[in-house]
């Protein structure tokens, strides 16, 4: 994947750098100081991902993101945690906090991987159609493929190859693995809060210690997803 940083501090560059040059899937094409650099470089090379501060002088991350009509992959790298929604809303990979550790990078950088591979195996305008329009996922059960409204999902929860729709008055049992169907959700509406469990945001009745409540369930909150999921609610809290 061809990646560039965007950040106007020399030393978040350099982290960032150090960061990248672990993976070998990441291949770090310029580091740009401004959006007008990072836009000029985005026009002449085939760019995968971008690393993407916030505040910056002139145009701020978001707005840059937000000028752009055909974007690359974004993780958002900031020490502001006000601007969680916006990422979301903006179907940002993920959001990283400064001061990043190496462990929550790699987290978002196997997310980034994984997206880029799955786009590889579709037709592109056909991905982003989808992505655009659709408010539901096909799944495959019982030799049938049931047709799903993102809406009617309350959570997610992992079994081995299988997967199980909690929806109402039942649930849906489909071979699958957990990430495989991560990346077919859009990210404004549905998250992974534990290893075993992915919810939908908008059906979070109660959040509460280490868990959340949806349609009477109690759900855990894994340490590895608990920080973003509580940026997403304190952004909302009255």
């Amino acid at each position: 994947m061809n990646v560039i940083i965007v950040d106007d501090e020399p030393l978040a560059q350099l982290v960032i750098e150090t960061f990248i040059s672990k993976f070998p899937a990441l291949n770090l094409i310029a580091k740009c100081n401004n959006a007008i650099e990072a836009n000029e470089v985005l026009s002449n090379n085939s760019i995968d991902l971008m690393f993407l501060d916030i505040q910056m002088p002139k145009i701020s991350g978001v707005d840059f993101l937000k000028t752009l009509p055909n974007p690359p992959q974004v993780i958002f790298t900031t020490a502001h945690s006000e601007y969680a929604m916006d990422g979301y809303e903006l179907n940002v990979v993920d959001y990283l906090l400064k001061p990043i550790s190496l462990q929550r990078f790699a987290k978002a950088v196997n997310k980034a991987i994984e997206k880029h591979e799955s786009s590889e195996n579709e037709p592109e305008t056909k991905a982003k159609e989808t992505e655009a329009s659709a408010d539901y996922i096909f799944v495959k059960a019982d030799k049938k493929l049931i047709k799903i409204l993102f809406s009617d999902i309350f959570y997610i929860e992992g079994l081995k190859d299988y997967v199980i729709l909690h929806i109402p008055d039942k649930r849906i049992v489909t071979l699958q693995t957990m990430k495989s169907l991560e990346v077919k959700l859009p990210s404004d509406i549905f998250m992974r809060v534990h290893r075993s469990y992915i919810v939908n945001l908008r059906n979070i009745s109660i959040v509460e210690g280490n868990t959340v409540h949806i349609n009477k369930k109690i759900i855990p909150i894994g340490k590895n997803y608990k920080e973003v999921l509580l940026e997403i609610i304190n952004k909302n809290r009255l």
